[in-house]
């Protein structure tokens, strides 16, 4: 089972994410748990706040450090007496990307998962002082608070839970399992406004089928992403569909919007 704990100010963003499609399922199955905390439970005001101006002046509000710490501080303790640990995660722009290979880690975890969602400027640097937070990136823009990453991180790794997904072989086929994008997908009619169906996936010959398919995903991954072939050793078979594909005189460098290809 996958168990994540979330700390964020605003509770009903992930509380309302997680109770529909796949997250619900996985929870209604017992495969995964998610526990959101308001951090404004762990302020000791009665005004409940959580932010404050930041020191030396500027724009914005900066999250308090004692909150984050004593809900963090809760949340090992309820851990230690259960015999079990936390993992810290804390999505910021100064984290390491965020990689398929991520989230299979995250999906075998066994302690804890625990996210800390920053927001408005960010926190108070006195919280990764005191917790070593284990920061991860979801890329290169910024967002309102952490609580869009979360999801992220809680989606990536629930689809990868054994039992999850109806159908296991969709985890093996889909983008970036392999370091490949996925091949098109069509479905019913045949025919639409003109656009057909390519006649293989018609012809019920599944090996012409698996190979199309192959051959799809690598030209998709050389095209639009080809630091992913870049990185990887191809096997024959691989090797030699990029080589047909290199031979039809598809180009490495994708046509953008507005451009004529």
């Amino acid at each position: 089972m996958l168990r994540v704990d979330v700390l964020t100010l605003f509770p009903e963003m992930i509380v309302q994410a997680v109770g529909h499609s796949m997250l619900k399922r996985a929870q209604e199955k017992g495969l995964l748990t998610v526990q959101v905390h308001n951090l404004r439970d762990y302020t000791l005001d009665r005004h409940k706040v959580a932010d404050d101006v930041p020191y030396g002046g500027g724009a914005g509000m900066v999250m308090k450090a004692e909150p984050i710490l004593r809900a963090v501080d809760a949340l090992r303790g309820q851990a230690r007496t259960d015999g079990d640990e936390i993992r810290l995660l804390f999505p910021s722009p100064q984290g390491r990307p965020f990689t398929q290979d991520q989230a299979r880690t995250l999906a075998a975890e066994r302690r804890r998962i625990v996210i800390l969602c920053g927001h408005y400027e960010g926190v108070d640097e006195r919280v990764r002082e005191a917790l070593q937070p284990e920061e991860v990136s979801v890329g290169d823009y910024v967002l309102t608070g952490g609580e869009l990453p979360a999801l992220i991180l809680i989606d990536a790794a629930t689809r990868l839970v054994p039992g999850v997904l109806g159908d296991p072989e969709s985890v093996v086929e889909e983008s970036f399992s392999d370091s490949l994008l996925e091949y098109p997908h069509y479905t019913r009619p045949a025919e639409v406004r003109g656009m057909t169906v390519p006649e293989v996936l018609l012809s019920g010959h599944h090996e012409a089928i698996r190979l199309w398919r192959r051959k799809q995903a690598l030209r998709r991954t050389y095209v639009w992403r080809p630091d992913l072939i870049r990185d990887r050793s191809l096997s024959s078979e691989d090797q030699r569909l990029l080589n047909e594909i290199i031979s039809e005189g598809v180009s490495s460098t994708p046509v953008r919007c507005g451009e004529e290809g």
